[in-house]
Parts: structure tokens; sequence; C-alpha cells
């Protein structure tokens, strides 16, 4: 596996509509190992693979660990998804707004306004059909990463232009820890 490198916005795959994955070989597993140890050597929790400059429909999601009230990790396992050619097929209508951060703009966070809960249909890494029902914080990096997929990032959403911070000027003016501002990474 490989650590591949991540593009920022200067970078015209990221605004391009990626290609439907019509073959699942060997190459194609092993883009998908890649972009989980990308992901997960950036300490993201979504990785498209536009921000890879790969022009194909695949994103890899891992879902935070649960935390108990003290803010220590409880012994769970965090989810890992490959979605291939994903649709969102239905969404709800509340809406919620949250801070979204990009591995893709590094060092910025902005206020976003996703539906509370989705349900998409896609492919797994092996090409079999699957459905999932996201809700809440799992719902948002699923419209993040998929929205990389159509060309779209999430400054194109920003609830008002003036809520788009760096991270220090996010911490400052909320108050977040380090920690909580890294968690926004997507």
């Amino acid at each position: 596996m490989a650590i591949l490198k991540i593009i920022q916005p200067n970078n015209p795959t990221l605004r391009e509509k990626a290609e439907p994955v019509t073959t699942f070989d060997e190459e194609f597993q092993t883009l998908v190992d890649d972009m989980i140890e990308t992901m997960r050597a950036a300490h993201g929790v979504g990785l498209a693979a536009p921000q890879v400059e790969r022009s194909l429909r695949v994103a890899v999601i891992e879902t935070l660990p649960e935390v108990d009230d003290e803010g220590e990790e409880l012994e769970t396992t965090r989810d890992l998804y490959v979605i291939v050619n994903p649709e969102i097929i239905w969404e709800s209508a509340e809406m919620e707004d949250g801070i979204e951060g990009c591995l893709s703009i590094p060092g910025w966070l902005g206020e976003v306004s996703r539906h509370q809960s989705v349900l998409v249909r896609a492919l797994d890494r092996h090409g079999n059909k699957i459905r999932l029902r996201m809700h809440d914080w799992d719902a948002r990096i699923f419209q993040h990463e998929i929205d990389h997929l159509d060309g779209v990032l999430y400054i194109d959403r920003l609830t008002d232009p003036d809520n788009f911070w760096t991270e220090e000027e996010f911490q400052e003016q909320f108050g977040a820890t380090a920690e909580e501002t890294e968690d926004a990474m997507t």
C-alpha cells in the first residue's frame, strides 16, 4: 500500500464530475487500499478518488469512534465504508448546520448545512449492491464525499461567506480544542 498525494483546489480534477467505476480488478482494489491508508495517514474521516487525482466515483469513509462523557474512546470499532458509484436516493427534509473541513483544503473550516439523514445506493469495493441509511455526522460525511465525486467542494455550500475560518480563527472564536477541530476534517 502507498500514501497518495492529496490535491488542492488549484488542480482541475477536484472540479470535474468523476467517471463511473466499471472494473473491480486488482488495480482498483490497490487504489481503494491506498485511499484508505492515505485517509488514515492524513487523520481524515473520508477521502474521494478525485482528491488523489483519480477521476473515479469511489470514496472511502471511516466513522469516528464513540467517546464517553470524559472524551475517552470507547472500545468499539470504527465502521469503514467503500462506496462506488454512489447516489443519494433519499434525503431528510431536516437540515443541520455543522462545521466541516477537507483534506484538500488544509487549515480551513466552514459552516455547511446538510441533510440530517440520507439513503445512499452504491456498490461496495467488489461491485456488490449496497444501500446505507446514514444519520447525523455520518450522513454529513457521506454527503461531503459524494459532493467531491460531482466536483463540488464544501466551500461551495457555506451557509454564509463569512462562515469560513482558519483552524486558528475557529479555535479562538469558538473555543474549540485542536482535537475538536481535527474531527471536523473530512
